[in-house]
Order: structure tokens, then C-alpha cells, then sequence
């Protein structure tokens, strides 16, 4: 926890630091970038960069932590320390990276704020820089022993062994390591770190979830969306070779035999495609809803496989909107998705994944039906705009 006087400037400041943090991020990531720009062209999202998402997911990042060590001193936000966790050791870094950060990120803060920064100030947000930077080391150190790799050697080069269209811009990819040894395991909702070549020399990094858990392989799928992802469909076929990182994710399917509403718009489908997988393959009897929003049926990936899946399941039932249908659909699935048409059994475990209004609309829909705002967990695609907000 922060020192008493530590807290108490921060108190005091946060108001200002708060209100410039809008500054001050994107100043960060000019000095990172000039000083070291191999980490824009091979390791940070050069298509988050442009349109400012990154630096408003930071930005968020810190006013929540700093918030949270004033007003909630004995207890650190640990879903989003997890999240931010997960999502860095999917990327490789390293505890030897913080202090670079430390060096550009108080340069750009005493940049912004000038004669506000006295010394007293500066050891007071040193301080909460920190306590977040030594709380990420130590969770991402665990997840490296997790995963049995070493701090940051996280990719390997894949054979991809099959490739299939799920719609005219969803594609399914599912490789195998290279060497001949078995593909790193993981749990339904977690996603790897897709690592290619540009034409322009780069090598940009994307996350994909995991589609599905074949044996022995990585299945994930890939929409028509930002370069790398047009990369992949353009040019990585069956047999080409792709960079792929170890599965990380904290949004994972829980072991328990609690009843499960897994709620997806769009490209969100893909992760509760893993999940009703691998409920399947393990002959799970837990009581599972599905549902699933669309702009149409050409639209929808996988369409054909979520009745099959949930036919599987002994206790499951899906329900599906569309937007535009381009056929015969029932005129209450079409539109928006409605969760408080369903009936949602007491003690669910909810998992929302897909555009951030779908999931508003569907976290506030559940609240209402009673499922406990502790038990709704969420996926977001790119750099999470939630972060903190819900704790």
C-alpha cells in the first residue's frame, strides 16, 4: 500500500493528474517510440497507436490503480491487474522493461504538468508506479512458471495444418508447433499472440481466441479486420509457418457445475465456440444458454456448428438474433439481442464477449435478471476501454 504521505499527495493530485492523463499518455508513447521505435514496429498495435485506444487504455489503467490505492488501500483491482497481465505476458515482456517505462512516462508527466511536479509529488506517483509495476512482475513471473516457458520466450514457430472459411470474412486456423512437440495446453476463453512479417519490414503481434481445442493443436479464428488480420487471409495458407504465442487469458471457463449464459455479437462468438467445445468434449451437464447476435446468417461464423454443440449438451439451449436476416427468422429474435426475454436460472455464471455496447446492454440486462455483477465476466477484442470500471 501507498505511505501516508504518499497517500495523502496523491489524494491531492489526482485531480490534476486525472484530468491531464489525456496528455500525458499520448507524450509517453512519442518518447517510448522515438527512443526505442523497434517496440511500434515489431511489438505494440501500430493500428490502436493511430486511432488513440491505447493510450485511453492506459490512461484509464492508471487513474483506476492510483484511485483504487487511495480509497481502497488494504486491496489491489485485481481483475484488471490480471487482464493487464495476461495481455503482457502474451507479448513477451519483461520485468527489465518497467524501468524504461518509468523513464518516459515521468518525463512526459513533469512535461505536462511543469512547476506542479515538485519533488514531493514525483516520489508520491514514483510510488504508485511502482506498486502497480512490481504487482505485474510478480503476476506475470507466475504466469511464465505456469506456463512452463521462461520470462518472455513466449512464441514458436506453427505449422498450420488446416485453414477453413467460416464466412466471407471469418477464417479458422489451426496449427501445430513446427518441431513435432505438442502444442501448449490451454483453458476454453484464453487466446494466443499471432506474430507476422509486413511488407513494410515490421512485425506486428495480434490476439486471436481460441476457436476450439483440438488435440494436439491451436485452433483460432481470424475475422477480415486491420492489417495483420488481412495478412492472414491474404497470404498464410495451409502448411505456411506462423509465429504463435503460448494461450494466455484470464476470461476462462470455471470448473464448477454452475449454470452458464455465454452471450456473443459478432466476431465475440469465437471464444464461446472454444467454451461449448470443450463442454462437449467433456461431457459437461452444467445447464448452458447460449446466445448470439448478428447482422445476418451470412454474417454469423459458425453458424452451423452452435446447434450441433448445443444438441450435444444434455442441458443447453441457444438463442440467436439477427440484425438484417436475409430469410425466414422469428420476428422476436430480430434486432438486437434481448437477454430479458430469457429465462436466466438463479446462480448464473455469464461470459459476454463482442462490441462494447452489446456487452453494456447485456451486463445491465443480467443485473436486472439478478445474476451477481461478481459472476459476469467479459472478453474485449483490442485494448479494454472497461478496464477499472467495474471495480
Amino acid at each position: 500500500m501507498l505511505s501516508p504521505k504518499s497517500t495523502e499527495i496523491v489524494r491531492a493530485t489526482l485531480p490534476a493528474v486525472g484530468g491531464a492523463v489525456g496528455e500525458i499518455t499520448p507524450l509517453f508513447y512519442e518518447k517510448l517510440f522515438a527512443d526505442r521505435p523497434e517496440l511500434l514496429r515489431d511489438l505494440f498495435n501500430r493500428g490502436n497507436q493511430a486511432v488513440g485506444s491505447q493510450q485511453r487504455a492506459l490512461a484509464g489503467a492508471i487513474a483506476a490503480f492510483a484511485v483504487s490505492l487511495v480509497e481502497h488501500p488494504d486491496a489491489h483491482p485485481v481483475t484488471m491487474l490480471s487482464r493487464i497481465a495476461h495481455k503482457h505476458a502474451s507479448l513477451g515482456i519483461t520485468a527489465d522493461q518497467y524501468p524504461l517505462v518509468h523513464r518516459h512516462l515521468f518525463a512526459a508527466i513533469a512535461e505536462v504538468l511543469g512547476e506542479a511536479v515538485t519533488p514531493e509529488v514525483a516520489a508520491a506517483w514514483d510510488e504508485v508506479y511502482w506498486l502497480m509495476a512490481n504487482a505485474l512482475i510478480e503476476l506475470e513471473t507466475r504466469l511464465y512458471a505456469r506456463a512452463g516457458v521462461p520470462a518472455g520466450d513466449v512464441f514458436t514457430p506453427c505449422r498450420v495444418v488446416a485453414r477453413r472459411a467460416e464466412t466471407a470474412d471469418v477464417t479458422t486456423f489451426v496449427v501445430r508447433p513446427l518441431d513435432g512437440g505438442p502444442a501448449p495446453e490451454a483453458r476454453p476463453g484464453q487466446y494466443v499472440s499471432v506474430q507476422v512479417a509486413l511488407p513494410d519490414g515490421t512485425r506486428q503481434i495480434r490476439q486471436y481466441s481460441l476457436s476450439g481445442h483440438p488435440e494436439g493443436a491451436l485452433q483460432f479464428s481470424v475475422k477480415r479486420d486491420g492489417e495483420v488480420s488481412r495478412h492472414l487471409h491474404d497470404h498464410v495458407g495451409q502448411d505456411d509457418v506462423l509465429t504463435v504465442g503460448v494461450p494466455f487469458g484470464d476470461v476462462v471457463l470455471d470448473d464448477g457445475d454452475a449454470p452458464l449464459l455465454l452471450a456473443s455479437a459478432g466476431i465475440g462468438c469465437t471464444p464461446m465456440q472454444g467454451m461449448l467445445a470443450h463442454l462437449v468434449a467433456t461431457a459437461s451437464e452444467r445447464r448452458v444458454i447460449a446466445v448470439h447476435a448478428d447482422r445476418s446468417e451470412t454474417d454469423h461464423a459458425f453458424r452451423d456448428d452452435l446447434p450441433l454443440l448445443v444438441g450435444k449438451l444434455a442441458r443447453a439451449e441457444a438463442h440467436v438474433w439477427y440484425e438484417r436476416p436475409t430469410g425466414p427468422w422469428p420476428a422476436e429474435r430480430t434486432g438486437y439481442a434481448d437477454l430479458s426475454t430469457l429465462d436466466v436460472p438463479a446462480g448464473t455464471v455469464a461470459y459476454l464477449c463482442g462490441p462494447l455496447p452489446f456487452m453494456r446492454m447485456a451486463r445491465q440486462q443480467l443485473l436486472t435478471a439478478g445474476v451477481a455483477a461478481a459472476d459476469i465476466h467479459y472478453e474485449v477484442f483490442g485494448p479494454d476501454l472497461w478496464l477499472g470500471a467495474e471495480e
